[in-house]
């Protein structure tokens, strides 16, 4: 009769009798009980490996580690291994539950033994190992690399873009081993690596009380790592990691002193670790377990697991705000969706993915009409993560349609973003207006707009990227023939019907409008950051009130304004208008010299690149669109130079929005707008009372 005993991530684990056939070939005597380990096939790679050959690991430890399991024959795709008599410690002691305290002993005792395995009893180390055989840092940089390599990149195709929804980006991994810092040296030893309850058998005779199976993840490096993962894996209660941590460094210090120098202070990076590594199997498995038949009870369990990762992982991988379970889990459903088959419990899968509620403001598209729609809903999903872009705002994934010659983006709001700038058109109406005007902008046409399963709003948009790739910003400044191009386009914007978006516009009070915005944006912050910019120096809303209201600029007549001409905005083509610009979510209508300006300040901008622009922007205007352009400019750059002041100082507050590239780069030279800003108003650069604060600004 064969009895299951156990099934792990990586082999299915099975106990029988030995046949005479078979007991004759291991030297064992018929009937004798033994473990057969079934790799299974279907399993995704997920773990880290040293070493391919568990039976050699096993043929080092057995003189140190005697109770250990002894591989006994390998044949193809499975092992016969001797049989370890006990229960697991998770049949005894569940997971969060806490362990007696002779057991965390003898735990303790077994990670220390290994210590004593010898670096020549063990198969040899891959190349890519470090040469000094005490240097933790390597070490530990080497973990994240291989776990880039071996668990990331295998399955990047078919959950990249998911990942990425969840604000995971392609380089995590990698740039979290360029950040792990100096470390204690410690000498390296044998590692089990996953040492976790269903590995840890409680013996039936007590002699050893515990005893180690499943050893293929082992390696050799910092022991620290081996106590990390132990203590994430356990699920320790919270109040016995110090008992787990003081046990294990007594085992060591009577055998491997040296392997506790730095301990209070390394192990929290070994943890780290393995909490940000993790969150690749743990959103992997959470996705597969969704396709099982689908039941909202399965989603909501993927959702709340996902979420728990995403929480780990968040600091050690700088990841930001985690998403929402709401985000979560719209995410999950469209992965899942985009996978489906038609037929049984996917169809009604599929139903859900594919009905949308249009919104009545658009009309269907004769190019891209419902059925275009439903499709693109469909594969939204499966978009791989060079064609999901996720930024401040939101979640752009681009996606090819059956029957439609040119790509698409299908792009949804982030929801619970807290975006401290007002939008003040809606977008879909500014794109109609530029669509329909005779002039040339090179503008992404709308498509569709409404609302997905559950309560998802989307939006379509003509993909203007190019290539497989992701699209080409110009992220270090403009070239002189794509300045050239941008102008033309910010000219031909005055010649587009601006009352079709904005019936109100034009009044001739833009720049007070503009000032008056920002003092209420600067009154309504949150009371943290009006605090430290207090403590900068920076002035309330009554005193910039008060300063502000110095300053005047000329008339001159409005026109619609895309009102956030950063790089990331702009995107790169390979034609006279030299750029596409998108995302017209901040577009307003005001005085087109503010626009020209406000890209100034977001953009690197060199001097001669500057005059060339304002040259042909005046050259290409009439004179009622730049009239005294030359003394106000200097205006609006310093009203944007004080707006950057406040604004990159609450994203350093709240943290909101700091994975965006753009957002990075402004809070990256903090303090040179501080000081610009300062200057333009007026008021001393004030020294921070705190000159760790200060440190850390600069």
């Amino acid at each position: 009769m064969l009895g299951q005993a156990s099934s792990g991530h990586h082999n299915r684990n099975y106990v029988l009798p030995l046949t005479d056939s078979v007991a004759g070939t291991v030297g064992l005597d018929a009937g004798t009980s033994v473990t057969v380990r079934i790799r299974r096939a279907e399993a995704l790679p997920v773990v880290i490996r040293t070493w391919s050959d568990e039976a050699q690991i096993l043929d080092a430890i057995k003189g140190i580690l005697p109770h250990a399991p002894k591989c006994l024959f390998e044949g193809e795709g499975f092992s016969i291994h001797s049989y370890v008599e006990g229960v697991p410690l998770s049949s005894v002691c569940g997971n969060g539950k806490p362990v007696d305290t002779l057991l965390v002993k003898a735990l303790a005792g077994l990670l220390a033994q290994m210590a004593q395995v010898r670096r020549g009893a063990l198969p040899p180390l891959p190349a890519v190992w470090p040469r000094n055989h005490m240097d933790s840092q390597g070490f530990l940089r080497t973990l994240a690399r291989l776990a880039d390599r071996q668990i990331r990149q295998p399955n990047w195709q078919v959950f990249g873009g998911l990942f990425v929804a969840l604000g995971i980006p392609e380089d995590a991994l990698t740039r979290h081993a360029e950040r792990v810092p100096a470390m204690a040296r410690r000498p390296y030893s044998l590692l089990h690596a996953d040492l976790h309850r269903d590995n840890l058998i409680v013996s039936y005779a007590g002699d050893p009380p515990l005893i180690c199976v499943d050893w293929e993840l082992a390696t050799y490096g910092d022991p620290l790592h081996d106590l990390a993962t132990h203590l994430v894996r356990m699920q320790y209660p919270s109040h016995q990691r110090a008992e787990v941590i003081g046990a294990w460094a007594g085992a060591m210090q009577e055998i491997r002193p040296a392997a506790v120098n730095g301990l209070i202070k390394d192990l929290p990076r070994y943890v780290a670790f393995e909490q940000a590594q993790s969150v690749y199997p743990d959103v992997m498995r959470a996705a597969r377990s969704l396709q099982e038949p689908f039941t909202q009870n399965g989603l909501d369990e993927a959702t709340a697991e996902v979420r728990r990762a995403l929480e780990a992982a968040a600091e050690p991988l700088r990841l930001g705000t985690v998403p929402s379970e709401g985000e979560i889990e719209r995410a999950l459903f469209r992965w899942l969706a985009s996978r489906s088959q038609s037929g049984g419990n996917d169809r009604a899968l599929v139903r859900k993915a594919i009905t949308w509620k249009p919104d009545r403001r658009l009309g269907e598209r004769y190019e891209f009409p419902a059925s275009a729609v439903r499709m693109a809903l469909l594969v939204e999903g499966a978009a791989p993560a060079g064609r999901v872009f996720k930024g401040t705002g939101h979640l752009n994934s681009v996606v090819s349609v059956p029957g439609v010659d040119f790509p698409v983006v299908v792009r949804r709001q982030l929801p619970g973003v807290c975006r401290r700038e007002t939008s003040f058109l809606s977008e879909h109406a500014v794109l109609r207006a530029i669509e329909k005007a005779p002039v040339e902008v090179a503008a992404p046409r709308i498509l569709a707009l409404g609302e997905s399963y559950p309560t998802d709003p989307f939006a379509i948009h003509t993909y203007v990227g190019s290539g497989d790739g992701p699209p080409s910003h110009p992220v270090h400044g403009l070239r002189p023939h794509e300045a050239d191009g941008l102008v033309d386009q910010l000219c031909a914007l005055t010649q587009v019907n601006y009352k079709q978006v904005d019936p109100a516009a034009g009044d001739g009070r833009f720049f007070q409008w503009l000032r008056d915005q920002l003092i209420l944006w600067v009154r309504e912050l949150p009371k943290e950051s009006q605090q430290l910019a207090r403590l900068l120096g920076l002035p309330d809303a009554d005193r910039l009130r008060d300063i502000l209201s110095r300053y005047e600029v000329s008339h001159r007549e409005p026109a619609l304004l895309h009102g956030d001409l950063n790089p990331w905005n702009l995107v790169r083509r390979d034609d006279r208008l030299a750029v596409t610009i998108i995302d017209w979510e901040m577009a307003l209508v005001g005085d087109p010299l503010y626009d020209l300006v406000r890209h100034m300040h977001l953009t690197p901008t060199r001097q001669e690149i500057r005059d060339r622009m304002f040259r042909r922007w005046e050259i290409g205007l009439p004179g009622e669109y730049t009239g005294d352009w030359r003394r106000d400019w200097r205006v609006y750059r310093g009203i944007e130079i004080v707006r950057s002041a406040y604004v990159d100082l609450d994203r350093l507050v709240t943290g909101v929005g700091l994975d965006a590239p753009n957002v990075r780069r402004a809070v990256d030279s903090y303090p040179m707008t501080l000081a610009a800003a300062t200057a333009f108003l007026g008021l001393p650069v004030r020294p921070t009372a705190n000159p760790y604060l200060a440190r850390a600004l600069a």
